[in-house]
């Protein structure tokens, strides 16, 4: 039972960590990655598909992307998708490909962007420590009910206590990680 709520907690809290980590990836530093695309959706025959499905995303250099529509028909529809996302992006089209540059960001933009990764940190540390709470809360009402002892209720206290701080140090690291890519030149 205590193994139960144990394995459920590890899981929303890894899934925490991930989330955490996903978010992030959104986030533009002055490198080019594929990633940085991931999130733009586009219009194929009427609904709403992922980029990577309807184009061959890849990095070109260190600032600049390559998408190559799969379809000549998809260039304009793709061009006008990235330059509407959230990213502030401005493609460059030649025949079937577009190259999207990758301006370089300025120190006062980096600095924003690094408050912007310490506010994301925060939401999932809190998230973690939610995960926690109701994972202790769920260890009471099992000890309440008599299903388990006075000790077995403390080590699963210490137990979850546990696994919340490795999480927590797990979202710290990817938070680091990412607060350096943004400051280095």
């Amino acid at each position: 039972m205590i193994n139960d709520v144990l394995k459920d907690a590890a899981h929303r809290m890894h899934k925490s960590v991930e989330a955490f980590a996903n978010e992030l990836r959104k986030l533009r530093t002055g490198r080019a990655h594929t990633s940085l695309l991931d999130h733009i959706t586009v219009e194929y025959y009427g609904s709403e598909v992922p980029l990577s499905q309807v184009a061959n995303c890849s990095v070109e250099d260190a600032r600049t992307l390559l998408v190559n529509p799969w379809e000549k028909a998809m260039v304009p529809v793709v061009e006008k998708a990235i330059i509407n996302s959230d990213l502030g992006l401005m493609p460059a089209t030649a025949g079937t490909v577009i190259r999207v540059p990758l301006p370089p960001l300025t120190e006062e933009r980096r600095k924003d962007l690094v408050r912007v990764v310490r506010g994301e940190a925060e939401q999932a540390r809190v998230a973690i420590r939610n995960v926690r709470r109701d994972a202790m809360s769920t260890v009471k009402e099992l000890q309440k009910e008599k299903e388990i002892s006075e000790d077995e209720e403390r080590h699963a206290e210490q137990e979850i206590q546990k696994l919340t701080d490795r999480h927590i140090a797990d979202a710290e690291r990817v938070l680091e990680e990412k607060e350096h890519e943004l400051l280095e030149f």
